[in-house]
């Protein structure tokens, strides 16, 4: 008789998967004292008011029952709407849009539906640490395709052709990007789009920072001839609207695309936070210029940071998009994640490693700067402190 012990229960893609690197720097907190976090990927600011009212006002209505699976059209329309007026993006709301948990459940589904054991899945990396272990959890192989500092994490076609097989199916796509705040204008889409239709890829495209661009409107790949009906267009209201904690995220695609999507929905998650989509209405109805005046704050926030490092002598490319700043340690001779873990112990300051986030990411750090202006002038004076002791 074989004996197996409890963790030879789990299954082997479970068991051999890595945990994430960024909380593996939030247990090294747990118990340290006056430590300025630039690790977390989430707003300083509160929920707006009004939408918070909004959401009491339907709680004590007694609005707390299941929506339909889809999510309530009243916001799927508003979504419709808000795509359309703000990126010219044309969707259905009755068969073109899905209400999810977030836009990770987005993400989640997508690859879920689309993917079949021993598909090829194309990442271009540095980028957000959940797609290929989601890519992998699904049967299929994620397969990293680099983008480098030197070309502004701008994603290639000729990086992509390199990677690409006869099993390659899906191509994931993260613009403006986490971690480096690259963006992608309609120029650079143009050579994309035309390998995903010369090689009949679905597009996953993670916009969750859609409205957190610098200086130009960001463009979806979803935008271009003959891509809406190949692309699955991810966002949510975590990041612009200051509501992570809600929950609400949404995808837009072909109506086939969407059902198969939906049927996983139905029987893993039923629906979204009845509050949470209450909430997404009144911010897409309402809360603009809340959201606006946020995006200015982290304007100014990014111009602070991009400064500071450089002022340090640790190389910053201006990011474009999302609220993170990606400097270069090289200057340091450490790697990534020594770093990081030395500026925690000695600095006082959490800083996300860039190696977590794929290859092309050993050499930086990541660092949010959706905190207090106050606190990121203290975490600069901490870090400059601490490289002045590395030079010792």
């Amino acid at each position: 008789m074989v004996t197996q012990t409890v963790k030879d229960l789990v299954s082997p893609v479970v068991r051999d998967m890595q945990p994430s690197g960024i909380r593996k720097f939030f247990e090294l907190i747990d118990g340290k004292k006056d430590i300025i976090s630039l690790g977390v990927g989430e707003p300083d600011f509160a929920t707006p008011a009004r939408v918070r009212e909004a959401c009491i006002r339907a709680l004590e209505a007694g609005k707390t029952s299941y929506t339909p699976n889809a999510g309530l059209l009243e916001l799927r329309e508003e979504i419709a709407r808000y795509l359309s007026e703000s990126f010219r993006l044309d969707y259905e709301p009755s068969n073109e849009v899905l209400v999810t948990v977030g836009s990770s459940e987005s993400i989640d589904l997508a690859l879920r539906a689309v993917v079949s054991p021993g598909d090829e899945i194309l990442v271009p990396v540095p980028c957000y640490i959940s797609y290929s272990p989601i890519t992998s959890l699904g049967g299929g192989k994620p397969v990293p395709v680099e983008t480098t500092a030197a070309n502004e994490f701008k994603l290639t076609a000729e990086a992509l052709l390199k990677k690409i097989t006869p099993r390659t199916k899906v191509l994931i796509l993260c613009y403006p990007n986490n971690p480096t705040g690259a963006i992608m204008t309609y120029e650079d889409w143009v050579p994309i789009a035309k390998v995903a239709r010369d090689h009949n890829l679905v597009v996953i495209s993670d916009e969750i920072y859609a409205e957190l661009t610098y200086g130009s409107k960001h463009v979806s790949i979803a935008s271009l001839p003959g891509m809406k009906e190949r692309t699955l267009l991810v966002s949510g209201f975590s990041k612009a609207f200051a509501m992570t904690g809600w929950r609400v995220g949404y995808v837009c695609g072909h109506r086939d695309l969407i059902a198969a999507m939906l049927k996983i929905h139905q029987y893993t998650i039923m629906c979204a936070p009845t509050l949470g989509q209450i909430a997404a209405i009144e911010s897409l109805r309402h809360g603009q210029e809340e959201k606006d005046y946020m995006v200015e704050s982290y304007n100014q926030r990014r111009q602070l940071m991009v400064q500071g490092f450089r002022e340090l002598g640790l190389p910053c490319r201006e990011p474009l998009g999302s609220f993170y700043v990606f400097p270069s340690i090289a200057p340091t001779g450490l790697s990534s994640e020594r770093f990081a873990e030395r500026l925690l112990n000695e600095g006082k300051v959490v800083a996300v490693p860039g190696n977590v986030f794929g290859e092309g990411g050993e050499g930086f750090v990541r660092c949010c700067y959706a905190t207090s202006v106050g606190q990121l002038h203290e975490a600069l004076e901490r870090i400059g402190g601490f490289l002045r002791e590395l030079a010792v």
